[in-house]
């Protein structure tokens, strides 16, 4: 396990390198001058060539990248705004703050955002997925089949307007979204997501379905569960206690999945709702040109799903005791 560790981790700092090296280069190739954009309707010539120094673009794109990975490391006291420690991702170029202080002031509204939602889908998917397969066939099997084909074609930035709508601006049943602090008020921070959270759950919540069903009558048909069937172990017995345990993994490998990107920025869902969250600051950063920032949020982002694709692979032998981690 520990040899199966630390080669994935090791993986997953190479993967973290080349995707910054990536980004670099695609901001490099972005038509927008961020020096413009801080230069102002006044510019000249010898301001914007000031804006490129102070920001370091005068220098040579390896070079560039160089001090942002040393500085990444190791921290840096050569800002003028005053001394980064690591992991320092420099100043923002449109908010002159610190890109890893502006993280972690995001952070909480989009884990925030992504548990609340992980619960939803979580809770109805697989609740309905399970119920689907144990009454395989029904009515009930065919309503939950079709209302998760309906819904998973549906997206957010259609549902979360018609929510707003709705819910919002004609019946008033809601406040608008907002995210609150949940130490200053849990109940205000309940209710201002309240929205979010069930536009966002209901496309996953409509994949979890299909997802675990198909996986549990899957299991429903492997040797085991036949002959544990075969030995007079009773229907329900059998689905908990064998089926569903193995319909588990690829219902887990999916989730690490989503968890990961969405701990990483739900972006359109933050965007829609106006949540100031990391996928929020990632349209700011690419809209801004924004490079600390930019490679901030995508480093983060990238960081989040690599983690959570770790867990779930380390999880797989406890999940089910026929895996072994080679």
């Amino acid at each position: 396990m520990l040899r199966f560790l630390v080669r994935r981790i090791l993986g997953a700092i190479v993967i973290l390198f080349l995707l910054s090296i990536v980004t670099f280069l695609l901001f490099f190739g972005m038509p927008r001058d961020p020096a413009l954009l801080m230069c102002g309707k006044t510019c000249n010539p010898d301001s914007l060539a000031n804006i490129h120094h102070v920001l370091g673009l005068d220098k040579s794109i390896p070079e560039q990248y160089w001090i942002f990975l040393h500085n990444l490391v190791m921290g840096s006291n050569q800002f003028a705004q005053g001394p980064c420690p690591a992991p320092c991702f420099g100043y923002s170029y449109h908010t002159n703050e610190p890109v890893w202080a502006t993280l972690m002031d995001r952070l909480p509204t989009t884990v925030s955002l992504t548990l609340g939602a992980a619960f939803c889908f979580l809770l109805v998917g697989l609740g309905s997925g399970l119920v689907a397969a144990w009454r395989r066939g029904t009515f009930i099997d065919k309503a939950a089949t079709a209302g998760a084909m309906v819904l998973s074609s549906m997206q957010i930035y259609f549902l979360g307007p018609l929510a707003l709508a709705i819910l919002v601006y004609q019946t008033h049943w809601f406040d608008k979204p907002a995210y609150n602090n949940f130490t200053a008020d849990p109940i205000t921070w309940f209710t201002g997501l309240i929205i979010p959270w069930v536009v966002l759950s209901t496309i996953f919540a409509a994949q979890y379905t299909r997802m675990a069903r198909s996986s549990m009558i899957e299991q429903l048909q492997e040797e085991h569960v036949r002959t544990a069937r075969a030995k007079g172990m009773s229907r329900r017995y059998v689905f908990f206690r064998y089926a569903w345990r193995g319909s588990l993994i690829p219902i887990v490998t999916i989730f690490g999945i989503d968890l990961g990107s969405l701990l990483g920025g739900a972006i359109i869902t933050e965007y829609t709702f106006s949540l100031p969250g990391l996928g929020q600051l990632a349209v700011l950063s690419v809209f801004f040109s924004d490079l600390p920032l930019l490679l901030g949020v995508m480093l983060f982002s990238a960081t989040m799903i690599l983690l959570f694709n770790i867990i779930v692979d380390a999880c797989y032998a406890f999940i089910d005791p026929r895996v072994r981690l080679a």
